[in-house]
């Protein structure tokens, strides 16, 4: 892709480019998930962005039909594991079994690929499985690949994990490992519809047509568009107010505001900070820019950041929100930069 970036018209045509097939996939996603724009956004923003999204919201409110619905606009393989708490890690990966052979009556080890091996995968309700089974996401959704045996095995690329949960005060759950929720790109809530959308689901699911979608992008056309991404430009005080912000939720830290040393036990990692960035150009190509602002970062810090704060006790004893502490960081973290990097 580089060759096609070398004048100003051709940066300006992918841009626009990218902009029209983002923009048309949430249209068509949109013909089946009735409103709730902003999560179908973040789900693609997650998409080209190279990493994984975690959906949670009460069940029937349309998760897997969102994640199923974007599978058919993507010409990918796609599988769907449903998270129990008999699940087993070896029912996700893959394990060896014995095969004999039919001619020469010898057994050897085989391994038979586990659903992982598909490059969207709906992990459903990941939280009803036990935290066992659920770490065995983790090599796949960091790595890109599976190790059985002692033996690594490659996932297919474009690969991407979309993890619905019930909220955790749910019966029958399980919360994820602060390791797995890291490797979440970004974590979407998703929320009730309002009057006007229940009544198109009501019309669009209890009449006698189901509306249809097409295959949009195949996984060439996707690997392309995330080299794009990765190429957009953000200038260094950018990139410092994102790091700020993410150095912003570490308790005691030099950029803390009160709200994080009062509530947070342990701060973003640095895969935060790579998300806000990430996230943040993805967000000025679809506005048709080629450079990621700061306007973009503070769009992104709340699927970014609010599955990555630990909350202390006394956070919980006050019912304290990681939305609203995020918000306030925003609030209490400048955008002047502090290194002396240029504008």
């Amino acid at each position: 892709m580089t060759d096609l970036l070398n004048t100003p018209e051709d940066v300006q045509k992918r841009c626009q480019q990218f902009q029209q097939t983002f923009n048309s996939l949430a249209d068509e996603i949109g013909k089946v998930i009735v409103g709730h724009r902003d999560i179908v956004e973040g789900v693609l923003t997650t998409l080209f962005a190279g990493g994984n999204v975690l959906l949670e919201g009460v069940p029937g409110l349309g998760k897997t039909m969102l994640v199923r619905t974007l599978a058919e606009c993507l010409s990918l393989p796609f599988s769907r594991i449903q998270f129990t708490p008999d699940l087993m890690p070896a029912d996700i990966v893959g394990t060896n079994i014995v095969m004999e052979d039919p001619d020469t009556g010898r057994r050897k080890f085989e391994f038979q690929r586990g659903p992982i091996f598909a490059q969207i995968v709906l992990a459903d309700e990941v939280n009803r499985a036990t935290p066992k089974t659920q770490s065995a996401l983790l090599e796949a959704m960091q790595e890109r690949s599976v190790t059985v045996g002692g033996e690594t095995y490659r996932l297919d690329q474009p690969f991407l994990v979309l993890a619905t949960q019930n909220p955790i005060e749910q019966e029958g759950t399980y919360p994820l490992p602060e390791a797995q929720l890291d490797r979440f790109f970004f974590k979407l809530n998703l929320g009730y519809s309002e009057l006007d959308d229940l009544m198109t689901i009501l019309d669009r699911t209890t009449g006698g047509t189901t509306p249809a979608v097409q295959a949009m992008m195949d996984g060439a056309t996707i690997l392309d568009a995330q080299e794009l991404v990765r190429q957009a430009i953000i200038a260094p005080h950018v990139k410092e107010y994102a790091a700020r912000l993410a150095l912003a939720t570490h308790p005691d830290g030099q950029f803390a505001p009160e709200i994080t040393n009062r509530y947070i036990r342990v701060g973003a990692s640095p895969r935060g900070a790579q998300a806000l960035i990430l996230a943040a150009k993805v967000m000025a190509l679809t506005d048709g820019r080629y450079h990621a602002s700061h306007a973009d970062v503070q769009a992104a810090a709340l699927p970014a950041l609010r599955h990555r704060i630990i909350l202390n006790f006394e956070a919980e004893a006050d019912r304290v929100d990681p939305d609203a502490i995020v918000k306030q960081i925003l609030d209490r973290t400048p955008s002047e930069p502090v290194l002396g990097t240029s504008v």
